[in-house]
Order: structure tokens, then sequence, then C-alpha cells
């Protein structure tokens, strides 16, 4: 018999051009098992990767980048860096014509117009709606990503612009098909938070009036993990589908044979660590 060698944490660094890079390792599952570290990590976009980023990249082992940003985010932010052996997959979990008025405006937009468009909970509504219409409307994209994972794609890294909600609902999708409890996928999209993690904001002014404290205080939402945004995404499956095997099943067209070779890629084999 093999002898299993322990889960070790991956160290995680601090990468210059990569924001908000993590191993998903080490959560726990509903059966008491775990999310094997070195098979799923998420960050923001690699477009601004240096090249000790790259050559740290290199060594995780990746098979696929899944890379969910659309079009107008390649336009504004660039492609990814290519790493040798490592396919690229882009998945766009937005359409690149869905608020590019409002995205305009949140980066040229002058106080008052901020205010119209963000004051009084508009933008924290926004973004629990967006949540909301990412699980109603693009099953077919999440089907994708979870039978790419069940068959050859691990170890896979997730990202979009910031890491934080394209990249945090397909992690959390992954995640809950593979019984990771909710509040373990509540508190690692929170470390989004996290200062070193925080995408930083870039408007077409930077001067000190276009980035006063009252407008990050309006953009905050937008640029924010709140607990809020992920609950609705939760509570849309239920309100659509009823329970999370259904959701899978019916909503991702993901069978029990799929979701077992899924356990047998991301977690560990027994309920040791």
């Amino acid at each position: 018999m093999t002898q299993q060698l322990p889960q070790i944490p991956s160290t995680e660094p601090e990468l210059a051009g990569v924001r908000n890079f993590r191993d998903v390792g080490g959560l726990p599952t509903a059966d008491g098992r775990q999310v094997r570290y070195g098979k799923l990590f998420r960050s923001g976009h690699l477009a601004h990767a240096t090249e000790a980023d790259a050559a740290f990249l290199s060594t995780l082992g990746l098979h696929t980048i899944f890379d969910f940003r659309n079009a107008a985010d390649h336009s504004l932010e660039g492609a990814d860096v290519e790493l040798p052996g490592v396919r690229n997959v882009n998945i766009p979990l937005t359409d690149p014509a869905d608020g590019a008025e409002f995205w305009t405006m949140v980066r040229d937009g002058n106080l008052d117009q901020l205010r119209s468009i963000l004051s009084d909970g508009k933008a924290a509504d926004r973004m629990a709606a967006s949540y909301r219409s990412m699980i109603k409307k693009r099953t077919a994209e999440h089907s994708r990503v979870l039978h790419a994972l069940a068959d050859d794609s691990v170890p896979a890294l997730m990202h979009c612009a910031a890491g934080k909600d394209r990249a945090g609902l397909s992690i959390a999708v992954s995640l809950l098909a593979v019984g990771v409890e909710r509040d373990a996928i509540e508190a690692d999209y929170l470390k989004s938070n996290d200062p070193h993690r925080r995408y930083k904001i870039k408007r077409g002014d930077n001067s000190p009036a276009a980035m006063s404290p009252e407008i990050m205080a309006l953009l905050s939402p937008l640029f924010e993990a709140r607990a809020d945004y992920l609950a609705n995404a939760f509570t849309t499956i239920e309100e659509v589908w009823g329970t999370t095997d259904r959701y899978l099943s019916e909503g991702l067209k993901v069978t029990d044979e799929t979701r077992e070779r899924l356990r047998e890629r991301l977690l560990t084999a027994d309920r040791r660590v």
C-alpha cells in the first residue's frame, strides 16, 4: 500500500504584479475531508505579472488557467502572461456591453455623478444583483468549468480582474460541488478584503479631488467582498433550484459521477489533513 504523505500548506507569496493570489487548500468539507493544497488557486488577473511572478506561478504545476474576464477587461488590462505548458481558457462571465456606461462613470464621473449612481445603497444593490445574475444566467459557463476540473484541468487557477466577484463565485461553485461548508467558502471569499489583496482602484483622473474620501466611500461597495453578496448567490440557488444538489444536477448538468471525480481530484482521500 502506498503511504499517503500529509498535506502541507503551501506558502502564500505576495506577488508584485498579481493581486489576491491564494491556494484554497485546507478548506473543510461536510464529510470531514479537506481541499488538497496545490490543486485549486485563485487570483486577480495575470496581465501585469512580473518575471518573478511568472517564475513562481510556473512552479505550481498548473494545468489550466481559467480567465473569467470579458473583452472590455482584456482591452483595459491586457492579456494574461503565458506560462509554458499551461492551458489558458477564457470563459467570460459578464457581457462587455452590460454596464459599460456604468463602469465608464465609475472611472471618469465627478462627485455628483457618482452620488447619483452609487449612493443610498445603490452600489451594493448592483453588486448583489450581479451575483444573482451570474448564478441564474451563467449555468453553462459554470458547468463547463466543473466538467473541465473533473476531467483533466487540475491543478487550476481561476481569476477575473480583481479575483473577487467572478472568480470568487466560480471558486464558490466549485467548492459547493465537492461539499465544502458554506461558512468556509465565505471565510475564504472575504480574504479578498485583506489590504494586500484588494484591487487597486483606477480612475481616469487620479488627482486628490477625483480620489477624495467621499468618492472612495461611494466606490467602496464595488471593490469589497461582502458576505451579503455571496449570500445572495446562495439564496438564488435555493430560490431557483431548491437545493445545492439540484442546482448542480439540473442547473449545471453535473452528474453524481462527475462530482465524485471532482472529489477525487480536489479533496484529501480521508479525514486526515
